[in-house]
Formats: structure tokens, sequence, C-alpha cells
């Protein structure tokens, strides 16, 4: 049903008695490709109950944080279906996206972005002191294996702090008790990118799909190792289809750099790829619909699959560790190797493990934003809300913060830095330039990560 932040007591019960009610106006910012597919979809579930629903009873504005890691035109298309047409998405700076808020007065605002950059809008949002603040709400895109505590306390200050799993929402309880920080903004829901139709097997079909990842593993050795094993794997079962699904061509960013794209390695790759290993791109929803065994070290990609019960396999070859992310899925009954794909092996998912992690097979999935949507409302209904109120601030991390802000173009205080602006350049020629340098520095940068970076680390390492 349609929420509404209008003046009277119960915006939401408003909406859903009015039919002329105003939509619910949110906003997403985003700093990545997939990082969007989580926002945009986390919106549409916060204020609808169904991605599905043929009319979305909410106005959802996209905004991609500029950056590295700023989406192409390509991979926001390859996300799929999220609600809201490409040509309705634009570009902003930290600044602009302030500037945008106070001008537009959003309802919810979805933060996907770093931990950083969400620290720094939670302090330019305190900073605009607006008579009726947005609702915000932030989270993870997967699996969190690392930086746990950074992380979460660099979204402290959110009204809402989405946990993919109840494994999680105690974990994130527990960092924030830990420190003496509020813990109340912690909210249980689930991925929200799960769906599709459950596995059933095809006659005639056997089709192996590696989720790759752009920084996991991340030495070219590793990478080698693991497109090796897969050419390996596609020789020894000729009738099988195997798939190495890619997250990015050459050039792009996702939320990681790829230092090593597989594209390049298996151009090097001795014999070449056999017949029946091809390198394939697209909506993740889409491949999943043709695949009889998903394998990957750590990929959300195996939460997706879990959730269809497709058979799922966690890679142990190179080794068991927090870096790899593997070590996650600790206790799933998932973890195997190629030796033991290569004979025949199929593991079997714990049901106590996927009870923890949100993976909702057993039809729960459906009511998994309940609690979230309740709580947006209970906020929409409370009136103005305070200024966010971030654990961390200039008296508690003096020598953190700054710095943190700074990155955005943001004071201590969260105001913009002198010379920063906060209204876009208008004109075609002034855009057309812009767009051209900003173009060619990404380009410089990103071959300065795959081309030079490795040149200078090898000469060191003579």
């Amino acid at each position: 049903m349609p929420l509404s932040n209008s003046n009277s007591a119960s915006p939401a019960a408003a909406a859903s008695t009015d039919p002329r009610s105003p939509a619910l106006r949110v906003a997403v910012l985003a700093d990545s490709d997939t990082r969007w597919k989580w926002g945009a979809l986390t919106a549409r579930r916060l204020t609808s109950g169904d991605d599905r629903a043929a009319t979305p009873p909410a106005r959802i504005s996209g905004l991609l944080l500029r950056g590295r890691a700023t989406p192409t035109a390509r991979q926001l298309a390859e996300v799929g279906d999220v609600g809201i047409s490409t040509d309705r998405v634009r570009e902003v700076t930290a600044v602009e996206f302030l500037h945008t808020v106070r001008e537009e007065g959003y309802d919810v605002v979805v933060l996907a972005l770093v931990g950083g950059a969400v620290q720094a809008m939670l302090h330019g949002l305190a900073a605009l002191r607006l008579p009726a603040r947005p609702v915000v709400v932030t989270g993870y895109v997967g699996v969190v294996y690392e930086k746990l505590t950074d992380g979460l306390l660099l979204r402290h200050g959110a009204d809402i702090v989405l946990a993919n799993s109840r494994h999680d929402a105690e974990r994130f309880r527990a960092v924030y008790e830990g420190v003496g920080a509020d813990a109340s903004a912690v909210t249980e829901a689930a991925l929200p990118f799960l769906g599709g139709a459950p596995y059933r097997s095809e006659p005639g079909r056997d089709t192996l799909v590696f989720a790759a990842q752009p920084s996991v593993p991340e030495s070219r050795a590793d990478r080698t190792y693991l497109l090796r094993r897969l050419a390996e794997h596609a020789r020894l079962h000729p009738g099988r289809e195997v798939l190495l699904k890619l997250r990015s061509k050459p050039g792009e960013h996702t939320t990681h750099i790829e230092e090593h794209p597989y594209q390049r390695l298996a151009e090097r790759l001795p014999g070449g790829l056999p017949p029946n290993l091809r390198l394939v791109y697209g909506h993740m929803g889409e491949v999943l619909d043709r695949t009889d065994l998903l394998v990957t070290v750590s990929s959300t990609a195996a939460l997706e699959a879990l959730h269809r019960r497709i058979p799922t396999a966690v890679l142990t070859d190179l080794g068991v560790r927090e870096t790899l992310g593997n070590h996650h899925f600790t206790g799933s009954g998932l973890l195997t190797s190629f030796d033991a794909l290569d004979s025949g092996d199929r593991p079997r998912p714990d049901p106590a493990w996927l009870a923890g992690q949100g993976v909702a097979a057993d039809g729960g999935y459906a009511t998994a934003y309940d609690t979230a949507r309740a709580r947006v409302t209970a906020l929409l209904d409370r009136g103005r809300l305070p200024d966010p109120a971030p654990y961390y601030t200039p008296a508690t991390a003096p020598g953190y913060l700054p710095g943190i802000l700074a990155r955005h173009h943001l004071a201590p205080d969260g105001h913009p830095l002198p010379g920063a602006t906060a209204v876009r350049e208008t004109g075609r020629v002034r855009g057309a330039v812009r767009e051209a340098v900003r173009g060619a520095a990404r380009g410089a940068y990103r071959h300065g990560v795959q081309r030079v970076a490795p040149v200078v680390r090898r000469m060191g390492e003579l």
C-alpha cells in the first residue's frame, strides 16, 4: 500500500484509504552495479511488498554516486528489472545528492553505498537541518565476511540498518551494543533479489555455472588455477555445459576492483578453453534458470541458488579463509573441492544452517520484509524525525571521521567544503566536455589498475 509523509497524524493510514493520496517519494543512492540492484529492489520491497506489482505504489528516483565504480549503461541493463527505467537514473556527487534531497523532499532515502559514503551522507543530511527529513535506510548487498565492525559503525545513524538474515541481525546488534551504540535500527529482512522458480532438472540438460567474483580470489595465480580447473572439469565431462558467469567486461568496475579479468586470463590459458566451456554475462537470475549446479568461492549467487533449491557447491581448493569469504559457509554442508566435483560429488545443504541465513527456501520469503515495512510506516507516522546521530562524531573519532567526510567534499560538521558545488553544470557543450574528461580519467584509472600496477609489482619483486 502506498505510504505518504503528509502532515496528518497517520500518513501511512491516509494513503491506504485515500486513492488520491500522493505516492511515497523514495530516492535510491548507489555507488556500484550490485549496490544499485540491492538498493532499487530494497526500495520496492519496502514500499510495495511485491516487486512484481503492476503499479508500484511509490515514485522511486535513481541516483548514482559518482566514483570509480559508477556503473555503465550496460551494467545497469544487466542488473535486470528493478522497476526503475535506466533513463530515469542520473549521476550525482555527494554534494549534489544532498542538494537534491533538500529540493525534492523525499520520504525515504535508501543508501546503497560503501560504509564511508553512508557515514558521509548521514552527516550531510544532519547538517541540512531539514524541517522534515526522510527516513534513512541502509544495509549490505550480500554476505558480510570482512570489516564487520568498521562497516557497521560507519552505517550507524541510519534509521534502519537492514540485516539479510537472523544470523546477521544478531551479529549487528552485538557490535553496536558492544561499543555502547544504539542497536534499535538493526532490522532483520532478507536479500531483496532472491526469487525465481524452484529448481527442476530437465532431461538432456546438464549445466554447471561458476559464479566469478571481481576480487575473490585476488591474485593472478589463484584465478588462473580456478580457470584451469574449470577447463579440466569441462574436458572430463564433455557432455556438460560449463559456464563461467562474469560480472563485468574488462575496463568496467563493480563494487570491487578486478585487477585480473578472467577474460584476459582465458586468452593466455595453455590449450585454450574447451568447446563446452563458455564465458557468459547477463542477469544472474536468468542464468540460474538453466543451472543444474552452481559453483563459487563465496559469491552471493550461492544464496540465490540455495533459495531456489539449486544444487550448490562452495570451493575449498584455495583454503577456507576469511579473505576469501568462504568461511561464512562453515557448517553449511556446501564446502567441497574440484576433485570431489570432478568425481560427481554434490554437496547437500544443512537445513539448520539455511534457516539462519535468510534464504527462506521454505516459503517464508514472502514475509521477510514485513517488519522493515512496518518500521518505515511507524517512522513516517512520527512526523519530524530528529537529525541523524551517527556513532562517529568530530568528538568521538577526530582522527578518522574528517578524512571520510573530506573524500566526499564535506567538512567535519557535514557542510560542503568551500568550492564544492551543489548545482550541476548546464549546457550541452560544457556537459559533453565534462563527461569526456571524466571518461578519460576513468579509463586511465582502470588502465593503471589492470595494466600498469601489476607490472610495477612484478618489477618490485625482481
